[in-house]
C-alpha cells in the first residue's frame, strides 16, 4: 500500500518509532494542494500541525511509502483517524514522471484554525526528509515562523 507524508511522518525514524513498517522511501509531489500549519495541536491550541488544503496551483512534497496493510491501523492510531484528520486517496507524481495512487490524511475542519505556528522540533521532522525533498522546498520549510 502506498502512503504520501507531508508531515511529521515524513521523517523515517518517526515512521519506525510508530511501529509503521514500510519497504521504500521516495520523494513524490501532490499537486493541487498546499501545505498549511493549521490543524490544532491536541497538546497546545497554538500550535500547528501539517495539513494539506485544496489549492488549485499548490504543490506539496513529501515522502511516498511502501507500508504493510497490516501497518495501516498503527498508521491511523497516531494520525488520530478518525477523530482528528480522514483519510483521503490522492495520485502523486514520481520523480520518474509516473502518477501513483496513494493515502493520505487530511485535518477534519472542526480540527483547523488560522494563525497557528508549529514548534521548531516539529518542524525538524518534516526538514529530516531533505535527502529526498528538493532544496527550495526545504527553504520554504525553513521559512515558517515557528512558536517558540
Amino acid at each position: 500500500m502506498k502512503y504520501f507524508a507531508y508531515g511529521c511522518n515524513m521523517n523515517p525514524e518517526k515512521m519506525e518509532d510508530r511501529n509503521i513498517t514500510f519497504s521504500h522511501r521516495t520523494l513524490a509531489i501532490l499537486k493541487g494542494y498546499n501545505l498549511k500549519f493549521n490543524k490544532v495541536a491536541s497538546s497546545n491550541p497554538k500550535e500547528g500541525y501539517a495539513n494539506i488544503v485544496p489549492y488549485e496551483k499548490g504543490i506539496v512534497e513529501g515522502a511516498l511509502y511502501d507500508i504493510q496493510d497490516s501497518a495501516l491501523s498503527n498508521l491511523d492510531r497516531y494520525e488520530g483517524y478518525p477523530n482528528h484528520y480522514d483519510k483521503i486517496r490522492v495520485k502523486v507524481l514520481l520523480d520518474i514522471g509516473q502518477e501513483v495512487e496513494a493515502i493520505t490524511y487530511i485535518a477534519k475542519p472542526d480540527k483547523i484554525k488560522e494563525g497557528l505556528k508549529p514548534k521548531k522540533d516539529y518542524l525538524k521532522h518534516l526538514l529530516s526528509a531533505r535527502d529526498i525533498l528538493s532544496e527550495p522546498y526545504c527553504k520554504r520549510l525553513k521559512s515558517y515562523d515557528t512558536l517558540d
